[in-house]
């Protein structure tokens, strides 16, 4: 899934956060969504300007940016 043709970051929409291209949605509500339980067509029927694809996006920009994660262990004295 190549979510750069459907998600963007715009300083001028929702401060700059990330997207659904075309809306106010964010990346981060509609994965919000998705871990509170609501199905993939529970949110397109709620939200009917948005497709599979753009839910299938905003995962794949999550797992991207979970990928490009680094984790520093810190050690305790």
């Amino acid at each position: 899934m190549d979510w750069q043709d459907r998600i963007i970051v715009d300083p001028k929409i929702l401060v700059g956060k990330p997207v659904i291209k075309g809306t106010r949605l964010a990346v981060e509500f509609i994965v919000e969504l998705l871990a509170a339980g609501w199905t993939r067509g529970q949110i397109i029927e709620n939200y009917p300007h948005i497709c599979l694809e753009d839910i299938q996006a905003c995962l794949a920009y999550a797992a991207e940016l979970l990928h490009a994660e680094h984790v520093i262990s810190i050690e305790h004295a």
